[in-house]
């Protein structure tokens, strides 16, 4: 088999991100040009390739596995659509395949809105880039009017076998608007009898193809010739004689299931998890959330590119050795063609005695940005990762392993749902985000070694948790420790993991927040959907894309998405502080206020002796940089939070970000506009012991190394820790 030059040479994913000694990972592999390939252990020790950095440190564990497996494509098959497995038995006579379409953009290829398949006959409605087109058997049926963008349609396709008549239409909803019909005979036609089965936004069961993007309602088949539809907007009725199959989409809206209210109940199943909780057809604007009225909300957004799991088969298990200490580890797999490295997490065993650090990996916000697109793969990004020896594949390059949910879909909607059952490319020890002039570039799962190797250097012991760990398993799963690590920038949050780190801190809990726009956007999980999170970009906040209005409310649990803070949970109100400024990946310094010189923070500052913290770093050049974070009481800052120090100087690149404005004139607070543009490093404490450190800025940990574990900033950071870590 040839590669695909769309595919990495070799490339895999897990089951899980994390598990425990003795559980197992079910490993996907696939390896486009089926040769064989050998799979070891790392243990992901350092993930920057920066040669004035720590250096890429992955220690071989081959010893505790090592071992070859036989090679074998394993194709991924994007694009969302419905799959009823049972067409409507009916007897011969007429029939009519419609619904209600929507669309943002036209496709570039005919995309298919309904089908039907019984063994080799075949109907088709579907949208071409030049107008719409019908399908039965060899016989096609062609309109030449597109229908208009962002406005609802009905589009039928009905035939009559006895008659020979078969009828296209198209009509919109909105008065004005295009009302068409094309009739022909084809004699002899033969029509499926419901021996098959049916697709919504798709065609071709054995191989899905012809994906549609755009939005879908009340699909339908009816035991009716129609060569006209005086009321396109009249809803499915489950008393409508002539209705063999209706979907209906308002139901069920948080499943994978769709329900069939016709007499046949031939209900179907959701594949690749397209959005739901979409306002439709008939949408009043009566209600904001799809739970209130739900028939407001009978649509589901398909898209060509939509991927929720690559459905790779298990190539082979790993089980974790019982005695593996809990970190950071990788399985490397090389075959002649090239290499990944497959990272993940080993959590303690349960039940056992930990040390009292816990670094929690915000596998949330990996999975959030993951394989996340930026165009930025230019001749120098190659030429640095070339000459550092960093991870070479760049997700400009490799659509097909999906997007994230900072890119769009091929209509300009935005990606709402990110799976980890696919090739993470920005997951990868080495990835770089950009070409940094001042440091390393590294964002999320690399930039955050820097803290792992730095508590290895400082001689820590620490377990690791996950995100995903803590929303399943809640407060109980950080009672053991004294003290929690985030990562450098923890946005993405579910309730569960915010109240489990809430409960820590007033519970006599440490928590030192390590980085900057943490805590930021809500998101939804769903049990039945594992390895998925729903994002809605919703009023307010630095976005890549807004949801549309009215689909604010996630669809998985109902609640309202967007940004905490619109939740009435900001940031400040856990770590103290939250996101005030953003620019380009660049950093400045802090400057230590007043009160890091009182004797009550000494033990803070103890060996510290500059005034200015952090002007250097592997992020960015600077402590201070990217994104940045800063107390308000009116936002949830405790009363007894003392800030200990403030960036000062933000590059040019810096803006106040959207939320902190109320109009071109004036803030949430009342200052100037430039002046929220800073990170603050503050420290409170809370009834019962708990305690609270944050640093208020996303580069911060880049600046943890100074030719070595060295510096202002580190010193500070292991004062703060031992501290913390202490009884």
């Amino acid at each position: 088999m040839t590669e695909n030059p769309a595919e990495l040479p070799i490339a895999g994913y897990l089951d899980r991100l994390s598990r425990r000694p003795g559980e197992s990972f079910a490993v996907k592999v696939s390896v486009p040009g089926g040769q064989r390939y050998r799979a070891r252990l790392v243990r992901v020790v350092s993930g920057d390739p920066n040669p004035a950095g720590p250096g890429m440190r992955l220690e071989d564990l081959s010893a505790r596995f090592d071992a070859w497996f036989a090679g074998r494509h394993q194709p991924i098959r994007p694009g969302s659509y419905a799959l009823v497995p049972q067409a409507p038995r009916r007897a011969a006579g007429p029939c009519t395949w419609t619904a209600l379409i929507w669309l943002a953009a036209l496709p570039t290829a005919p995309a298919c809105v309904l089908s039907e398949e019984e063994g080799a006959l075949r109907v088709a409605l579907s949208i071409a880039p030049d107008g719409v087109a019908g399908q039965i058997g060899a016989r096609a049926l062609r309109m030449p009017h597109r229908p208009a963008l962002r406005c609802w349609h009905r589009v039928w396709l009905s035939a009559d076998p006895l008659a020979g008549r078969v009828a296209l239409g198209l009509r919109a909803l909105e008065p004005g608007g295009l009302d068409l019909v094309l009739r022909d005979v084809f004699p002899g036609l033969g029509l499926p009898t419901g021996g098959g089965s049916v697709m919504i936004a798709a065609a071709n069961a054995a191989a899905p193809a012809a994906h549609f993007t755009g939005k879908i309602e009340d699909p339908a088949l009816l035991a009716a010739f129609r060569d006209a539809w005086p009321a396109p907007d009249l809803p499915l009725a489950a008393d409508d004689p002539a209705l063999l199959a209706g979907w209906d989409f308002a139901r069920d809206i948080p499943s994978q299931r769709i329900a069939d209210i016709g007499p046949h109940s031939c209900h179907g199943a959701l594949v690749n998890v397209p959005t739901r909780a979409v306002v439709g057809a008939r949408w009043s604007g009566a209600e904001m959330c799809w739970r209130h009225a739900p028939r407001d909300y009978a649509a589901i957004h398909f898209h060509a590119d939509d991927l929720a799991d690559c459905g790779w088969q298990t190539d082979f298990d790993f089980t974790v050795p019982q005695d593996l200490p809990s970190g950071a580890y990788a399985l490397r797999l090389a075959c002649d063609a090239g290499e990944d490295v497959v990272p993940f997490y080993v959590l303690p065993p349960r039940g056992t005695a930990r040390p009292p650090i816990a670094f929690l990996a915000p596998t949330f916000t990996y999975q959030a940005y993951a394989n996340h697109a930026r165009g930025n793969r230019d001749a120098a990004y190659s030429e640095r990762a070339t000459a550092w020896g960093a991870y070479g594949c760049n997700p400009d390059d490799y659509p097909l392993y999906g997007r994230s949910t900072y890119n769009m879909h091929p209509d300009g909607s935005g990606v709402a749902f990110s799976s980890r059952l696919r090739p993470m490319l920005t997951m990868r020890p080495g990835f770089l985000t950009f070409v940094d002039a001042r440091g390393s570039g590294l964002r999320h799962y690399p930039a955050d070694t820097h803290i792992l190797a730095w508590l290895e250097a400082q001689g820590f012991a620490f377990d690791v948790l996950t995100d995903e760990d803590l929303h399943e398993e809640g407060a109980a799963l950080l009672a053991p420790y004294r003290v929690v690590l985030t990562g450098s920038h923890p946005e993405y949050h579910s309730p569960q993991t915010l109240d489990a780190l809430e409960h820590h801190t007033r519970h006599g809990g440490r928590l030192m927040y390590l980085g900057g726009n943490g805590f930021y956007w809500r998101i939804a999980c769903a049990p039945d959907l594992p390895g998925i999170i729903e994002l809605r970009r919703a009023e307010g906040g630095i976005r890549a894309w807004a949801a549309e209005p009215g689909e604010y409310y996630h669809a998985l649990d109902g609640a309202y998405g967007g940004l905490w803070r619109r939740n009435r949970r900001p940031p400040q109100m856990l770590a103290g502080v939250g996101f005030s400024g953003q620019g380009l990946f660049e950093g400045t310094h802090y400057l230590r206020l007043p009160a890091s010189y009182e004797p009550r923070f000494a033990w803070m500052f103890e060996g510290i002796a500059e005034d200015i913290l952090g002007d250097y770093g592997l992020s960015g050049g600077g402590a201070a940089g990217f994104e940045l974070d800063r107390a308000d009481p009116a936002l949830g800052t405790p009363e007894n939070a003392v800030i200990l120090a403030r960036s000062e100087d933000p590059p040019a690149s810096f803006v106040t970000v959207p939320e902190e404005l109320l109009s071109h004139v004036k803030t949430v607070t009342g200052e100037p506009a430039e002046a929220l543009k800073r990170g603050e490093i503050v420290y409170f404490e809370l009834p019962g012991g708990g305690a609270v450190f944050s640093v208020g800025s996303i580069t911060f940990c880049g600046s943890l190394w100074r030719q070595g574990w060295d510096g202002p900033v580190s010193r500070l950071l292991l004062n703060v820790l031992r501290r913390f870590a202490a009884p």
